[in-house]
């Protein structure tokens, strides 16, 4: 059975430990593809920089690590971890490595980019650092492409005003 709702899923943290994202109901969240080896990795930084900002409003960064373009994530989780700690200082919750698109596309990602599950955001993820941008109902209702820093005003607009809810 298909998930219909975001609530459904349940993925390991970076730490293997299962997590469903039923716990994040209610929270604004901005799902993302992450990499350690990409010209955009440098957006960990824009990121934890996000957070910082409205984690105390009811936000939540979701980072995925994927290894689906040019073999830009090829470590382990537990070097995933040990990268984003020591360069970036990661807070967020991140996640084991899943596949974003292709044939062992994980289900988070084929839910995201399906059009019957996301009729307004969908498509095939192009690269790393894609995001997502789900509501407190847990509606996605925005996509950033991987050249949107995550710390634009763009973006910061769009979760200040979900956070307000003044969407």
């Amino acid at each position: 059975m298909k998930e219909r709702s975001i609530y459904e899923f349940t993925v390991n943290d970076i730490d293997g430990n299962p997590v469903t994202f039923e716990i994040f109901r209610n929270k604004v969240i901005l799902i993302v593809n992450v990499a350690s080896k990409c010209g955009f990795t440098p957006q960990y930084k824009g990121l934890q920089k996000l957070y910082e900002e409205f984690k105390d409003e009811g936000f939540l960064i979701l980072g995925f690590p994927a290894n689906n373009f040019l073999s830009q994530e090829p470590g382990t989780d537990s070097e995933i971890k040990q990268f984003c700690s020591l360069n970036y200082n990661v807070s967020f919750p991140m996640f084991s490595k899943i596949s974003v698109k292709g044939n062992d596309i994980s289900p988070l990602y084929e839910f995201l980019t399906d059009k019957e599950t996301n009729p307004h955001f969908s498509g095939k993820i192009k690269w790393n650092f894609t995001k997502f941008l789900i509501n407190r109902n847990g509606d996605i209702v925005d996509r950033f492409a991987p050249m949107t820093k995550p710390d634009s005003k763009k973006v910061k607009n769009r979760v200040e005003q979900l956070l307000a809810g003044t969407e």
